[in-house]
C-alpha cells in the first residue's frame, strides 16, 4: 500500500466515523471491499515504494564500493631458482612523479610496480627497469592519458634498447615486462611476455594480464600474419613468448620503420576500478606460475596474510613454496595489498548436491533389512 492510498483510507474512516450516517457492520463492509479492491491493484502492479528500496540498496552498496581509498602496501622477494644466472629484476615505487622529480596538476599519486624477467642476459632487464618509470613519467601527456602513455613508453624503451645495444653488444639480450600503475582507484595492467599479475577479489583469483606464449591461438595468428612461424612451441624456432623487449640480435625477429617483425615490444592493457572487494595484486614472473595457479596464488598468499599480515613475509613464503614445488627457473614474487587489515575467512558457497540410490545399491539395501 502506497503512502497516498494509506491517507485516503485513513479520510475514510474518518468520515465514516465522524458523520455516524452508516451502522458498524456495513462501515466494516465497505473498508472490507475497498481493502479488497487494493489487494487486486497490488497483485497486478508492482509498488512503487518496493521498487525504489530495491534501487536505492543497489545503488547505496555500489556507491559504498566505490567509496574505497586504497591503502597501499607492497612487497617482493626474489630467488635465483635452478638457473646459473639471476636474470629477473623488478620495481617498486610509491609515487611516480616525486621519484623522477615531476610535478603533476592533480594531487594524486601514482605508484608504480613491475616484473622484468630477462632471457639471453639480464641487460634488457636492467635497462628497462631504469628507463621505462622515466619515460613514462616525462611523457607530456603523462598522468592524464596513461593508457596510450604507457603503450607509447614500452616502444620508446625498446627503441632506446636497441640503440644502446648498437653501441655495446654485450648488452644484447632481451626481457619480458609487466607493470602495474595504481592512480587513485585505477588500476592499469601492461604486459609484454609472460609474466602473470592476479587480483584477489574476495577470495577469487581474477587474471588481470594474458600470457604471450606460441601456444595462443591469438598470438599465433598475429605472428604468423607478420612473417613470423611456431616451430615446436617457440617463435621463429628460437623464443618462449611472442611478446618481448630486446633481442635486436636475434635476426626477423624485430623491424624498424615501417616493418614490423612478429616479435613485438607493444604491451596488452587491463584497466580495472578497484573496490573494496579488491584485497590484493600479486606480480610473478613465468617461473612462479609453473608451479601456482593464478587460484592457488590467491588461496597461499590470503591464508598467509591471515595469519601475519606481513606483504613481504608473504612474497618470500610463496617463492620458497615455489622451490618445495621443484620450480627451477628464476622466481620474483611482487605484492600489492589494498588494505590494512587482513583478508577476511572466505565464504564457501557450497553447490546442493542431489543424491540418489541406485537399482542395485537399492536392492543390497533390501536385503539387509531383510536378513
Amino acid at each position: 500500500m502506497c503512502v497516498k492510498d494509506a491517507e485516503k483510507v485513513d479520510q475514510e474512516i474518518e468520515s465514516l466515523d465522524n458523520n455516524n450516517k452508516r451502522p458498524g457492520p456495513l462501515h466494516c463492509e465497505v473498508l472490507h471491499t475497498q481493502m479488497e479492491k487494493w489487494d487486486k491493484e497490488s497483485s497486478e502492479r508492482s509498488s512503487p515504494l518496493e521498487s525504489i528500496c530495491e534501487d536505492a540498496v543497489a545503488v547505496d552498496r555500489k556507491q559504498n564500493l566505490l567509496d574505497f581509498i586504497p591503502a597501499l602496501r607492497s612487497g617482493v622477494w626474489s630467488h635465483i631458482g635452478g638457473r646459473d644466472h639471476m636474470e629477473d629484476t623488478h620495481i617498486c615505487i610509491g609515487d611516480l612523479a616525486k621519484k623522477f622529480g615531476s610535478s603533476l596538476l592533480s594531487d594524486e599519486v601514482v605508484s608504480f610496480y613491475g616484473v622484468f624477467d630477462g632471457h639471453g642476459g639480464k641487460g634488457a632487464a636492467q635497462f628497462v627497469r631504469e628507463h621505462l618509470p622515466r619515460v613514462i613519467v616525462e611523457d607530456a601527456h603523462f598522468p592524464l592519458e596513461l593508457e596510450k602513455v604507457v603503450t607509447r613508453s614500452f616502444i620508446e624503451t625498446d627503441a632506446a634498447f636497441a640503440k644502446r645495444c648498437s653501441l655495446e653488444s654485450s648488452l644484447s639480450s632481451g626481457t619480458t615486462a609487466l607493470t602495474a600503475m595504481i592512480y587513485g582507484r585505477s588500476l592499469l595492467v601492461a604486459n609484454a611476455g609472460d609474466c602473470r599479475a592476479v587480483l584477489s577479489r574476495r577470495g577469487i583469483a581474477i587474471e588481470v594480464s594474458r600470457d604471450h606464449r606460441p601456444c595462443c591461438t591469438k598470438e599465433r595468428a598475429r605472428v604468423e600474419s607478420l612473417g613470423g612461424y611456431i616451430d615446436d612451441g617457440y617463435l621463429n624456432g628460437q623464443l618462449g613468448v611472442t611478446r618481448a623487449l630486446g633481442n635486436w640480435h636475434l635476426e626477423g625477429m624485430k623491424g624498424t620503420g615501417e616493418r614490423v617483425g612478429p616479435l613485438s615490444a607493444e604491451p596488452e592493457l587491463e584497466l580495472v576500478t578497484l573496490t573494496k572487494e579488491d584485497e590484493f595484486l600479486i606480480i610473478g614472473s613465468d617461473g612462479l606460475w609453473d608451479v601456482f595457479s593464478s587460484q592457488n596464488s590467491v588461496d597461499f598468499a590470503r591464508r598467509r596474510l591471515q595469519e601475519h599480515n606481513d606483504v613481504k613475509l608473504c612474497c618470500r613464503q610463496m617463492v620458497e613454496e615455489a622451490l618445495k614445488r621443484g620450480a627451477i627457473d628464476n622466481l620474483t614474487a611482487v605484492m600489492v595489498n589494498f588494505h590494512v587489515e587482513p583478508p577476511p575467512p572466505a565464504v564457501v558457497q557450497r553447490a546442493r548436491v542431489r543424491r540418489s540410490i541406485s537399482a542395485e545399491g537399492l536392492q543390497s539395501l533390501k536385503c539387509l533389512l531383510e536378513d
